[in-house]
């Protein structure tokens, strides 16, 4: 029999009753909550419903008194995220902590001090969109050679919102780029295939309210000589949802409306050298009278149907059942999420200014 691992939870709102419900729901043989956290009775009324036998606060630092809790789960106020971390840790619990991490990277960095040494409790991002279908679906196209050298990926995240809750609200780590950004920004180093980039970067407030970015752009340049595009925005009424491109010297690859499109030169088809001609041209543009050269590609298109999200591959959960009770190394590391947190701070250091 799996050893279950007992949970507390903090902070049951939007994110955190959908993790109680939803996602650990389906692990009751490897997951329990045994405690349950919230300002608001009602959500924490609810988490013991489900977990006969949940304890219910209000005060978190009573919570964590507790002492059969292994591991708290933290889905508070992204600007309550560096706080609750630290009192878990230094209460000996190990930690889930939703994304993002921190609202800034020297944070970050100060949060792992105390967490993932020889002695100390495990720290884990709740990072999990580096499981989705088809993003790994992707990420096999760009490795897999069939469109040659991948030069440029291009990721939007994309919806049109008159958002006007918490998450608007720079005070309270709100914004696109603490919202969507750690997940995006998470893929768009997998796609960039190397540890080291130029990063460009821009930021627009156009639907929301309250005074953070709901529209952003941001450029990894790798020293690869591959560029990843990364789109985010809640103020685009097309192209909704997920979109990955990715353009190779030999093919390209389109994900959109579940939908994955390949379109490639055929493996066994050679290129031959192409050597441009300095001379004028006649009255017909080319060697082949057209703007095409004359060799004839042969083609190969694939197709495939790939869920967004999708459940054929290993839930976060799973794994991190895996980590804690075997001490197999987890999927997300420290290092990847410190990456992720210097991203967001470089791209605030980079803006001053939000365009309106």
């Amino acid at each position: 029999m799996e050893k279950i691992i007992k949970m507390g939870f903090v902070g049951i709102g939007r994110i955190g009753w959908s993790m109680a419900k939803s996602e650990l729901s389906k692990y009751p043989d490897k997951f329990t909550i045994v405690a349950a956290c919230d300002l608001i009775p009602d959500r924490t009324a609810k988490v013991a419903e489900l977990y006969p036998g949940c304890k219910e606060y209000s005060d978190y630092a009573e919570m964590l008194k507790q002492e059969d809790i292994e591991v708290v789960y933290i889905a508070t106020r992204s600007c309550d995220h560096f706080d609750h971390a630290m009192m878990a840790l230094k209460a000996g619990k190990d930690v889930v902590l939703e994304k993002p991490a921190t609202v800034s990277y020297d944070e970050a960095v100060e949060l792992y001090k105390h967490a993932n040494h020889p002695g100390q409790p495990r720290l884990f991002v709740h990072q999990q969109r580096r499981l989705e279908e088809a993003f790994c679906k992707m990420m096999e196209v760009v490795a897999s050679g069939k469109l040659g050298k991948v030069y440029e990926v291009n990721i939007h995240q994309n919806g049109f919102q008159h958002r006007d809750d918490w998450q608007t609200i720079d005070e309270f780590g709100g914004g696109q780029l603490l919202n969507w950004g750690p997940h995006m920004i998470d893929q768009s180093w997998q796609f960039l295939g190397t540890p080291t980039a130029d990063i460009r970067s821009y930021l627009f407030q156009e639907t929301a309210g309250g005074n953070c970015e709901d529209h952003l752009g941001i450029t990894l340049v790798g020293n690869n000589d591959r560029v990843v595009n990364m789109y985010i925005s809640g103020a685009t009424a097309l192209r909704i949802g997920r979109v990955y491109e990715a353009f190779g010297n030999r093919g390209a690859a389109v994900y959109e409306n579940k939908k994955l499109t390949l379109r490639y030169i055929n493996p066994e088809q050679e290129i031959p050298e192409i050597v441009a001609n300095p001379g004028t041209p006649g009255a017909s543009f080319g060697s082949s009278g057209t703007y095409e050269s004359k060799l004839v590609i042969d083609w190969v298109t694939e197709e495939y149907d790939v869920d967004p999200e999708g459940d054929k591959l290993p839930t976060y959960w799973a794994l991190l059942h895996e980590t804690l009770t075997e001490g197999k190394p987890f999927i997300i590391s420290d290092h990847d999420v410190l990456t992720i947190m210097r991203t967001i701070s470089t791209v605030k250091a980079q803006n001053k200014y939000i365009m309106k």
